[in-house]
């Protein structure tokens, strides 16, 4: 008799534990859901009342260890491998909440650009590290990015505890004109300039390497935005494999024009050659669309607001190793082409192809193969975002939620806050409806011009066709001002 005493009790406290565990698992998970702010309301309530149900079949079921009996034995063991069955899934949907949270968080409220100051040696300098370079006479251009300079050699002369001698250039080519001549043993600028020094110093990357970094953190301003009204952002491709925060080129320049209301998205794609002026840089200098990130993601908006006389919110930088990552999590995008071509050891036809990350990155970076170069080069960029776009919006992508969080964390940077991304999830998880997605692309016509960035040296530019930019900037604001309340 006291022995089945005994099992019975021990059942009982069992069965209990099992139930306590049900319950803090789905308080938990449905305080995560409430936290989150991504989950409508009507959607919460649901879910908080198949938990209770759920609850209280088990309590039911487990009814002997509570000192009632509805279900018998069979009843009991069904109660516990339900609750424990319910308990993992709830402990699994934590844990992808928890991701997504985490993600929310690192990938958005960018507030900060990052300079990422450099000392250049050549490649066969003994130098192994700053302090090897004390006696070193050091280069430094006059012309750009002086505040930076300033605190990168006070940086250096700390580093090697002495004042170290500078040689002054004029611009950042006759620098590194300097260094490879041995006119100067080490070169002081900002690494965003060494695709600057490329396009007129053919093979100068091969020649030179980096001795020493300093990363320069600067501050980005923020306006707030109703993030239910239409808005526009700037999504900026970058030329580097390295910090999605450090200024560089942009090679990608995609304004996303997006209204909640309509659900009308129109992607705009501005050539990397553009020949603009850069606010708050370049005076009424022209440089290229493309050096404008060198100075700031900041920056490059500011020229693209001057292009089209809009105001852009918000911005999203992802760099090349970020396009093969998200198209891969994505399991791949079919992708619309205008022309059949070859790039980068794969072939694409005319009509649709479906394409894996390395083959979306080779599509996107082609233009040798097209007349209009540059120019369709902008609108496979754009075919590129439109595919990703749609792949996102179809409900099964839910199943690859877990790896398409887990990489896409270091891949992109956007200074729309967590608070907002979680509204906007919100809304297209209440609204449930259908984007319609248009593009369009600026033109212009080629030619070589001295640019602000690397002086007096001819680059390539592009005249920006004022009639097309013109246009463009009326569907913009069209599709900003449709059904705003």
């Amino acid at each position: 008799m006291g022995y089945y005493l005994t099992k019975r009790k021990g059942k009982s406290i069992i069965g209990k534990m099992i139930f306590l565990l049900q319950l803090i698992v789905s308080a938990g998970f449905s305080a995560l859901l409430w936290k989150s702010g991504m989950i409508p309301g009507r959607f919460l309530l649901i879910a908080v009342i198949v938990l209770l149900a759920m609850l209280g079949v088990v309590f039911i079921l487990l009814g002997e260890a509570f000192g009632f009996q509805f279900s018998g034995d069979k009843g009991n063991i069904v109660g516990a491998v339900l609750s424990i069955i319910v308990s993992l899934i709830l402990g699994i949907g934590i844990i992808y909440l928890a991701k997504a949270e985490s993600v929310l968080k690192n990938v958005g409220g960018a507030a900060y650009k990052t300079d990422n100051m450099i000392v250049v040696v050549r490649n066969e300098d003994p130098a192994e590290k700053i302090e090897d370079a004390k006696n070193y006479r050091f280069g430094i251009q006059t012309t750009l990015d002086q505040n930076n300079n300033t605190l990168m050699v006070k940086d250096v002369e700390k580093k090697v505890g002495r004042e170290i001698k500078l040689i002054e250039s004029e611009t950042i080519i006759d620098e590194a004109e300097a260094l490879l001549s041995g006119r100067i043993e080490a070169a002081i600028y900002n690494e965003a300039y060494g695709s600057v020094i490329e396009e007129a110093i053919e093979g100068y990357s091969d020649q030179v390497r980096v001795l020493y970094q300093y990363g320069i953190e600067t501050e980005i301003e923020k306006e707030e935005t109703d993030i239910e009204k239409a808005f526009n952002i700037y999504i900026s491709g970058i030329d580097v494999a390295g910090s999605i925060s450090t200024n560089s080129r942009s090679d990608v320049n995609i304004i996303m024009t997006v209204n909640p209301v309509t659900k009308k998205i129109l992607l705009t794609t501005t050539p990397r050659d553009y020949y603009v002026q850069i606010p708050g840089v370049s005076g009424e200098a022209r440089d290229k669309l493309t050096h404008a990130g060198i100075y700031g993601v900041d920056r490059s908006m500011a020229t693209l607001e001057n292009i089209y006389d809009i105001d852009i919110s918000y911005f999203a930088r992802v760099n090349f190793t970020s396009l093969i990552t998200i198209v891969d999590a994505l399991g791949g995008v079919n992708v619309e082409s205008e022309y059949a071509f070859e790039a980068g050891g794969y072939s694409f036809k005319t009509g649709m192809n479906h394409l894996n990350g390395e083959q979306a990155l080779a599509f996107a970076r082609e233009r040798h193969s097209f007349k209009d170069g540059d120019n369709q080069r902008g609108k496979n960029q754009e075919a590129i975002l439109k595919a990703i776009l749609e792949r996102i919006m179809f409900p099964d992508i839910l199943f690859q939620a877990n790896e398409i969080l887990d990489n896409v964390a270091d891949c992109v940077e956007t200074n729309m806050t967590r608070d907002e991304m979680a509204k906007f999830i919100n809304m297209q998880l209440s609204e449930r409806a259908a984007w319609e997605i248009e593009t369009t692309a600026a033109t212009g016509s080629g030619d070589k011009q001295a640019c602000f960035s690397s002086g007096a040296q001819q680059l390539y530019v592009m005249w920006p066709d004022e009639a097309v930019v013109s246009d463009i900037s009326r569907k913009m604001k069209k599709i900003e001002g449709e059904n705003e309340g």
